[in-house]
Parts: structure tokens; sequence; C-alpha cells
């Protein structure tokens, strides 16, 4: 598996919801296991099989995110330094379409997904705007349509 980019404050996200599955989520679990138990037979105990399910979905999850950190590459963006858009910029740019500018960062899949402002790298708009300059314009392929950005300024705090 590759590194996964993420930033200082992603990583502590990834560790924070980590933390509350393993200590808060995987506790009520073993409790409605043990409550399912007390009522009878298993095969035909529907509160057992839901507890189970939902144990499944939750080791599953604790599963990912411990790969996700185990393979993290944490950058501390307030060090970064490039004449050019890279992970982790926080970026104005003017909207074409809606003759507005708006302010995003470039960061990791698990953050973007969590705050917002925020957009993965691996989004189509993140994709277009690693490298680009002050100044450059950036279109972005959309179903909708081709959108129009033009990059106002890009700072790393």
């Amino acid at each position: 598996m590759n590194n996964i980019p993420m930033t200082i404050h992603g990583k502590a996200l990834i560790e924070k919801e980590l933390e509350y599955l393993v200590k808060v989520e995987r506790e009520n679990i073993k409790e409605a296991l043990v409550f399912a138990r007390e009522l009878g037979d298993l095969k035909e105990n529907a509160e057992y099989h839901a507890a189970k399910e939902k144990q499944s979905h939750v080791e599953g999850k604790i599963a990912d995110l411990q790969s996700k950190l185990a393979h993290a590459q944490v950058i501390d963006v307030s060090k970064l330094k490039s004449d050019r858009i890279v992970f982790g910029a926080t970026i104005n740019l003017f909207d074409h379409q809606k003759e507005t500018s708006l302010k995003i960062q470039v960061v990791g899949e698990e953050e973007a997904g969590h705050e917002p402002h925020k957009i993965s790298i691996n989004s189509p708009l993140g994709r277009a705007l690693i490298g680009k300059q002050e100044g450059d314009e950036v279109t972005v392929k959309a179903p909708k349509g081709d959108m129009y950005y033009t990059v106002e300024e890009f700072s790393f705090s």
C-alpha cells in the first residue's frame, strides 16, 4: 500500500475517531452482545444478530483507520515552501461561473470528508490545482460541464 498523505490535523481527526470506536463503540457492542445472549436462542435472536453485524462494521472501520495511520505520510503544512500549489496549500480561487471567490485547502481523502472548505488531493479540482501558480487558469471537467477558476493566491498555514 502506498503512503497516504495527510496533514497533522487530518491525522488527529483519524486518531480521535479511532479512539472513539475502540473505547466507546466496542464497549457498547460488548454490552449489547451480553444482553442479547441473555435473551436465549441465538439462532432466532434479532438483537444478537444486529449486535454482531454492528460489531463487524465497527471492527472493519477500526482496521481501516489503523491501516491509514500505519501508512500515513504526515505533512506539516506550516513548514512547506513552494512557488506552486502542492498538498496542504490553502488557496483563494475565483469561480468564474458564480463570480465569487472561495477559499479551500487541498488535503487527504479522510480529512476532506470531515470538514468544509477542504478538498481531497484526489478530487478533480484537487488534481487540477496541483502544480499551478498564482494567476493560473484552471479548468475542471465536471458532469454538469466544465468549471473555470483562477488561482488568486495560495499559502501554507
